[in-house]
């Protein structure tokens, strides 16, 4: 497939740029230390559940929307009930766990040197709050970061891929979505972006009806095939 013709790049930022689960698996190891390993997926899993349950139910209209912060705040209530901790404090530290997430390690620079040909644009479910303290303890460098809250929806919601192309002031077809979920990109799709999936442990793989314009190892994989002419 050829390279597309690009004037930015939007990134998706949990997942793709950070390591989300090994952010919320510290917060539920700090929650109580003497989980096991077992115990900590037991209670990762259900956060992620939650969260994966909750943005679903706004995205079909069976609740209203609520930003990031209230449903992480909402899943470490959960995990702390299920672990038997009724600290509140403990608790309210957990909730703060999806903004201490680690970059993985070729995302820094990855972002630098894409930056130097591309303005770049955040584009997270995270809410602005959040969005920010995240990036700030990331390390993470935009050009423009943008929250699904400005939407008022989550991604894949298309009110949210439009941000970018609003904020862009260029034609869907000039951004490239890049996202280690093809779910993600899939959504960015359908409101014309071109796309780029980035490989990731914890992402959501393509499936074989899937037909994005590039596939990257990494964000230094995907530098290299944006260089080539």
């Amino acid at each position: 497939m050829s390279k597309p013709e690009i004037d930015a790049i939007v990134f998706d930022v949990l997942g793709t740029l950070v390591n989300e689960p090994a952010g919320i698996r510290a917060g539920v190891h700090a929650l109580d230390p003497s989980l096991d390993g077992p115990g900590t997926e037991r209670l990762l899993s259900l956060w992620q559940r939650h969260i994966e349950r909750e943005q679903r139910r706004v995205l079909d209209g069976e609740r209203e929307y609520l930003p990031s912060d209230l449903l992480d705040l909402e899943a470490a209530r959960l995990v702390a009930d299920a672990a038997g901790v009724d600290d509140p404090a403990a608790g309210a530290s957990l909730a703060l766990a999806g903004r201490r997430l680690p970059p993985w390690p070729d995302t820094l620079a990855g972002l630098a040197r894409l930056a130097e040909r591309f303005p770049l644009i955040g584009l997270s479910n995270a809410s602005r709050t959040a969005l920010l303290e995240l990036n700030a303890h990331a390390g993470l460098r935009w050009h423009q970061a943008l929250s699904a809250e400005d939407a008022r929806t989550y991604k894949p919601d298309p009110a949210v891929y439009r941000l970018a192309v609003t904020v862009s002031g260029r034609p869907p077809e000039r951004l490239l979505m890049v996202a280690a979920h093809a779910w993600d990109l899939r959504g960015a799709q359908r409101l014309g972006l071109r796309t780029a999936y980035v490989s990731r442990p914890v992402g959501d793989p393509p499936a074989s009806s899937d037909a994005f314009d590039l596939y990257a190892e990494d964000l230094a994989d995907l530098a290299d095939q944006l260089d080539r002419g």
